[in-house]
This record gives structure tokens, C-alpha cells and sequence, in this order.
């Protein structure tokens, strides 16, 4: 719990007057929220990672896959702390985390063998770190994600035998649950880019991570992920068919259109945080039966329960 301490305290911090660190976001087109917040807050949720990894050092190995990871969040979290002060393009920004990316690709953090597997996966790890900064736009939501997340990839690495892969996820989950003390909705604090990219680029590395150890395969962190992976890309696809500038803010998120529709942030980032949950539960529950026909039914299962969703939501916004 020393990153989830760490976290909470530099958090409050952030927040105070004596803090020459904050940044504040000022609401745009995309902003759910109306005055302007701090969003300096994954600076702290970062340091606490990072010193909470190094007092492991002492008691534990560093594994091999740490270093590659530690390369590639540090490139993320300065290109994303410097897009935070001074919004860099988004050539800028894409460059780095092609770069980003293929560290993790020459660490051996793959989804499958060969050229194809080695560009697919490439592919994914940008997606993943840009969705989660697409999917932090309400109080509590990225936050909870990453608790959530992260602490169904130690539960499920554990399981398996991963101890250390386990200890290493779990410092990322229980920042996330010192964060959460001042995020949760009202947020008086959001963690901004170098808070949501980093720990979009962590989520990755720490699929491929579990992946290539052994500790579990590919849908297993894809269905806990999958509250941000399917909102994201149901919604990126869908503007791309609409002919929509994809590159412009909006608010067409699902979990936006939530808020909007009068839900509110509590309301929606609860609803959130059980279907992350019951997502999770379900892909670590699945892990421990090894029953391949059991397994794809639920991943049937939930498809469809997606796609309910969906249409309840164009249902709500019909009726308003």
C-alpha cells in the first residue's frame, strides 16, 4: 500500500497553493466537467509507481521486462507531461509513441510470432495508450480502470504463478486507489496525459507482459480492459463512418453520453466500475476453470451484452 499512500499524499499536495507543479484544464467541446480543474494528478500517480518499483528493487529481482516498460513509460510520461504545459501536435506526440511501442516490440512483447504479429501488436500498444487517454473525460473513470485493471492482471499473474509480475501490477493498481481518494466524482484533481497515455502504455505492456510469461492468454486482459477498449473503439469507428474529424475532441464517448443523458458522474462511473468488475471476475474466473467451450460462450456472452448496451443507450437518447 506504499504507492497508494505515496499517491494520496502527493495528490493533496498537487492540489494545495504550495504546489508550483499544478496545471489546470480548462473545460473545451469534449470537457464533461464546467470549471477549471488541476490536471497535474498523474504526476503523482507516476512518482508513486515509480518509487514504489525502486523499494522493490531492494526485497525483490527487477525482471527483465520491467526495464523495457520502465524505458517506455518514461518516453510516454514526458511526452505527455510536456503535451500538458504546452500541447504539442499530434505528429509529436504519435512519433513517440511509435517509439514507445516498438521498445516494448524489441522486448519481446509480442502477441504472436512474425512480421504480421510483430506490426499487429505495435498497432494495439498505440491504440491502447490513446484510448485510455480518450476514456479519461469523467471524475473517477481512468482511475477506477486502472484499481480495477491492473488489479485483476496481479490476481490473475498470481494465480499462475507470477508473484512478481503481481507485485509489480499491483503498485500501478494501488496508486490508482490513492489517486481515487481526491478523483472520485466531484474530482477536485484529474491526472491528465501523463497520467492516462503512461498508464494506457502500462496496460499494454502489462497484457503483453502476462501474455508472454505464460501467465495467462490474449482475451484475458482484453475482456478485463474491456469497459475502455469497446467504448473507444466502437466509438472510433463509428465516427469514421459518420465521415467525423476523428483527430477533433468530442463527446460521443458512450460513458459521456451517459452523463449527459442526466446520469451524472457518480451515477455513471458506478455503473462503470461494476461492469469492469463483472468483466474481470468473469475473464479471472474463466482462467481458473480452463474450460475452452465455457470460455467462448462467456466471451459470446459478452458481445452481446455489449452491443445491448449500446442500444439501450441510442434507445435513452431516442426518448429524450
Amino acid at each position: 500500500m506504499v504507492s497508494a499512500v505515496l499517491a494520496l499524499l502527493l495528490t493533496l499536495w498537487l492540489i494545495s497553493d504550495k504546489s508550483p507543479l499544478t496545471i489546470m484544464d480548462t473545460p473545451n467541446e469534449r470537457s464533461l466537467h464546467e470549471q477549471p480543474t488541476p490536471r497535474s494528478g498523474g504526476v503523482a500517480i507516476l512518482i508513486a509507481i515509480s518509487v514504489t518499483w525502486l523499494i522493490l528493487t531492494f526485497t525483490e529481482s527487477w525482471p527483465e521486462a520491467m526495464s523495457w516498460i520502465a524505458v517506455a513509460a518514461a518516453l510516454i510520461a514526458t511526452i505527455s507531461l510536456l503535451d500538458d504545459l504546452c500541447e504539442l501536435s499530434p505528429l509529436h506526440r504519435i512519433l513517440v509513441h511509435g517509439i514507445a511501442a516498438a521498445i516494448l516490440i524489441v522486448g519481446e512483447m509480442i502477441l504472436f510470432d512474425g512480421w504480421f504479429g510483430a506490426i499487429f501488436t505495435w498497432f494495439a500498444i498505440v491504440w491502447m495508450l490513446n484510448l485510455y487517454n480518450f476514456m479519461d473525460g469523467m471524475d473517477g473513470f481512468a482511475g477506477g480502470m486502472t484499481l480495477l485493471g491492473f488489479g485483476f492482471l496481479a490476481l490473475g499473474g498470481w494465480l499462475q504463478g507470477g508473484s512478481e509480475y503481481a507485485l509489480y501490477a499491483g503498485v500501478v493498481a494501488t496508486a490508482a486507489l490513492g489517486f481515487l481518494g481526491v478523483n472520485f466524482p466531484p474530482a477536485r484533481i484529474f491526472m491528465g496525459d501523463a497520467g492516462s497515455a503512461t498508464l494506457g502504455l502500462l496496460a499494454a505492456a502489462f497484457s503483453l507482459w502476462g501474455i508472454h510469461d505464460g501467465f495467462f492468454v490474449w482475451w484475458f486482459p482484453l475482456l478485463v480492459f474491456s469497459p475502455f477498449v469497446v467504448d473507444a473503439t466502437v466509438t472510433l469507428i463509428r465516427r469514421i463512418m459518420n465521415k467525423e474529424r476523428i483527430w477533433e475532441a468530442h463527446r460521443s464517448h458512450y460513458y459521456q453520453r451517459l452523463v449527459q443523458l442526466g446520469w451524472g458522474h457518480k451515477k455513471t462511473v458506478l455503473a462503470e466500475y461494476v461492469l469492469m468488475v463483472l468483466a474481470g471476475s468473469s475473464a479471472l474466473l474463466l482462467v481458473l476453470l480452463h474450460n475452452s467451450v465455457l470460455t467462448y460462450a462467456v466471451l459470446l456472452g459478452w458481445v452481446l451484452l455489449y452491443i445491448l448496451l449500446a442500444i439501450q443507450v441510442h434507445r435513452m437518447e431516442a426518448q429524450q
